[in-house]
């Protein structure tokens, strides 16, 4: 466990736990506020993050950052956005088990060191690892559930919105669902 941001980072930047590490051009760290009480939680990097280095950044993070922006919430100001797996898995796979098992200490040490009140999942894969195997996000998104002391909560991901934009509505309540549980909680 790392005891600094500054730490972890590096270790981060430089691991090699598994074989997604050779197919990388950049560690997808995570960003946004570090002091942050909501993460939120994607997958892993696609093509564009793995380009730059920088989580939801394609076409995707696009309608994330509207969605954000909708309920007045930013990457800079009251988020941190991290993902299961730091590095792309080739042409955008799901990440394996077993990845996810080599990374998820990352993440874990991200959570730890960052305490927040609320964890959003983004995404089916997120949900199962992080909330409960057997997750079914296209049934239980925007519920919030707590565990070790953390609420929970997922929603659509936003690569899944843009292939069937008619579940947009429904992932646009879970936001307003996330920015009524902030006000709340009196999470600014």
């Amino acid at each position: 466990m790392y005891q600094t941001w500054e730490e972890l980072e590096h270790a981060c930047l430089n691991c090699t736990k598994c074989g997604l590490c050779e197919g990388r051009t950049n560690v997808v760290f995570g960003m946004g506020n570090r002091d942050a009480k909501v993460l939120f939680v994607g997958e892993g990097p696609g093509e564009q993050e793995d380009l730059q280095g920088r989580p939801f950044v394609g076409r995707s993070g696009q309608l994330l950052d509207k969605m954000l922006d909708a309920v007045d919430l930013s990457r800079d100001k009251n988020i941190y956005i991290g993902n299961i797996v730091k590095c792309r898995p080739p042409k955008n796979r799901d990440p394996m088990p077993e990845e996810q098992e080599q990374c998820i200490g990352w993440l874990r040490n991200q959570v730890a060191l960052m305490r927040p009140k609320i964890i959003v999942c983004l995404g089916r894969i997120a949900a199962m690892k992080l909330i409960r195997p057997d997750f079914k996000i296209t049934k239980e998104h925007g519920l919030f559930t707590e565990k070790s002391g953390v609420l929970m909560t997922a929603t659509l991901h936003p690569a899944a919105l843009l292939r069937n934009p008619n579940n947009k509505p429904g992932a646009f309540e879970d936001f307003l669902k996330l920015r009524d549980k902030m006000n709340e909680l009196g999470i600014e």
